[in-house]
């Protein structure tokens, strides 16, 4: 996950150099990159499928310890990730907005519009996102600011889950306590990962040489048209359960707090159960 996030920085910094948040030449720079600036299109599309690659990262970082129950040792760590993983969908959604398609612009709008829900405040909110009464040249700014700021955000916050993961221990399946059992990263470990690197940036350097263009919605390469809305407005396939929340719930504002409920819910896992007994290394319950 830290190397996929490292890649997203490097690429996004390189892209930054040749791209133009200006309605008027967003597109347009965009295509420069793709077809006039040398291995441009080789650095986009390492951007754009590496995003995909980063989410599943971090999804099977979060199953894993779902499944292994390791929150509940290291709970304040969780937590943090769980912050990295909302800035992480964040951040994503405002760097699809930047190429200016019509994906691009209607996914802006009806994304953005969710916010109107908040009571009071909503419309102000929404408003102030757009920076006017629509999405236009203000938005895609405030976007490009954002998106170029939020990843050094997130990487602080994984320096300091990297420190608090060595400051509570890794767990393990066994849930093993004993310091006499614990293996030293560099050895066993390091020659694993680096086993599994190697074969996951094979496999990432096959999808960007055969099928660079799969995961991206076609409506996309089509430049954004306030006037004709596309037949579907669908986000990326790392967003589908969320979306599929939102569509799944017919009113807006219900829709919209499942939607929210669905990833907070997670920041409150690791909280113990009153009552609850604890357990020992075999476990088995203590007297």
């Amino acid at each position: 996950s830290l190397l996929a996030l490292v890649i997203q920085i490097v690429s996004g910094l390189c892209l930054s150099m040749h791209y133009v948040p200006e309605i008027e030449y967003a597109f347009e720079s965009i295509e420069h990159i793709m077809r006039d600036v040398s291995y441009g299109y080789l650095v986009r599309y390492v951007h754009a499928n590496g995003a995909s690659f980063y989410f599943i990262c971090m999804y099977c970082h979060i199953f894993r310890s779902l499944y292994y129950k390791t929150f509940i040792k290291n709970a304040l760590t969780w937590q943090v990730g769980v912050v990295i993983l909302l800035l992480s969908m964040a951040t994503a959604f405002l760097g699809y907005v930047l190429p200016w398609g019509q994906m691009s612009f209607w996914g802006a709008t009806v994304i953005t519009n969710l916010f109107s829900v908040i009571p009071f405040f909503g419309s102000d909110i929404v408003h102030t996102m757009w920076g006017g009464f629509g999405v236009g040249g203000p938005t895609l700014n405030r976007f490009y600011t954002l998106h170029f700021i939020l990843p050094l955000i997130i990487l602080w916050l994984v320096i300091v889950h990297i420190l608090l993961l060595h400051e509570n221990g890794s767990s393990t399946p066994n849930k093993s306590n004993f310091g006499a059992e614990k293996v030293s990263f560099f050895g066993y470990f390091g020659i694993k990962d680096v086993y599994i690197l190697s074969h996951g940036f094979i496999i990432f350097c096959l999808f960007l040489i055969f099928g660079p263009n799969v995961l991206n919605h076609p409506d996309n390469y089509i430049p954004a048209n306030p006037m004709q809305t596309p037949a579907h407005i669908v986000p990326e396939w790392y967003f589908l359960p969320f979306y599929a929340i939102l569509r799944a719930i017919p009113n807006k504002i219900l829709g919209v707090v499942a939607m929210a409920l669905s990833i907070i819910v997670l920041m409150f896992l690791p909280v113990k159960r009153q009552g609850s007994k604890p357990k020992t290394s075999n476990g088995l319950q203590a007297a």
